[in-house]
């Protein structure tokens, strides 16, 4: 089988681990950036132009779109899937995940457990927005923010104001969120491939950091998650179509609530954490469903 993996850089882990559990499995494996594919829309004939050659033969398409280039990356994705080739998550699924407040819509649709979680625009009553999340303390996150990034627990009410007043200010849409005390600044993160989790960890972040993301100094390590969190992982997945994914989530008193659903999640920590070869449960997966 001929497999791209759209990435824009050869170097990374994930990509690294892909490309060579996909030759290791006899198949034919090539990295591709997609800010360098020239997408060409003509009458029945989409086609995808790469350096100095037509993308033709590609059977499936594994995309490692970072955020920084959805627009772009999820355009390339759909020429593909217009070329009726094999991708393990679609341009849809991507985009509706990247959206912050499109996928928690969703998920608050399905009946899966979240944090309370209020989205307003550019509000001046900012103590209303506070009261309806439960008071501070309370997580303010910007819709675009990855990796920890632009993610903030104001503490008090005056902090709380402070930073969504500047945000308003920057015109930055953000999400106001009910703090999780009890998850001690822990999250964990499930690994989907085929609507199944295949490896768990619980990632904490360092100490006086709410933040558990691992690029922000965190630790990981392997748990067996609950039938409730297995569940919520399962329903996550499911509910934003996305057959490979990273699920976060919190454990808190009332249960596990989702944090976000990651479409492009770095195999590095997870198979750090569990040992377990998930490149290779992607790459079988593809073999499975790919016709």
């Amino acid at each position: 089988m001929n497999i791209v993996i759209l990435s824009r850089n050869a170097n990374l882990y994930s990509t690294n681990r892909l490309l060579e559990e996909g030759e290791k499995r006899g198949h034919q494996v090539e990295i591709i950036d997609p800010l360098k594919c020239d997408i060409i829309i003509e009458q029945e004939k989409p086609t995808i132009f790469y350096k100095d050659r037509y993308l033709d033969y590609v059977d499936a398409i594994i995309p490692r779109i970072g955020a920084s280039i959805t627009f772009y990356g999820c355009a390339v994705v759909r020429q593909f899937e217009m070329m009726n080739v094999f991708t393990i998550v679609t341009s849809d699924a991507i985009q509706r995940s990247r959206d912050k407040l499109r996928s928690l819509q969703r998920l608050s649709k399905a009946g899966i457990g979240m944090p309370k979680t209020v989205f307003t625009n550019y509000s001046r009553d900012v103590e209303e927005v506070i009261d309806h999340v439960g008071g501070v303390p309370v997580i303010i996150k910007l819709l675009e923010g990855t990796q920890g990034l632009g993610v903030v627990l104001a503490e008090t009410k005056n902090a709380a104001e402070s930073v969504l007043e500047a945000f308003n200010g920057l015109e930055a849409r953000v999400i106001v969120q009910e703090f999780i005390d009890e998850a001690k600044g822990a999250d964990l993160r499930a690994l989907i491939v085929d609507g199944q989790v295949v490896g768990a960890m619980k990632r904490q972040g360092k100490e006086g950091e709410f933040r558990s993301n691992l690029h922000r100094g965190g630790s990981a390590n392997v748990i067996k998650l609950s039938e409730p969190e297995l569940k919520l992982a399962i329903q996550s997945a499911r509910a934003l179509k996305l057959p490979v994914c990273g699920v976060d989530m919190l454990q808190s008193s009332r249960g596990p609530l989702i944090l976000e659903v990651n479409s492009t999640p770095g195999l590095e920590g997870i198979e750090a954490a569990t040992g377990k070869n998930i490149a290779k449960n992607i790459i079988t997966y593809i073999e499975r469903n790919r016709h």
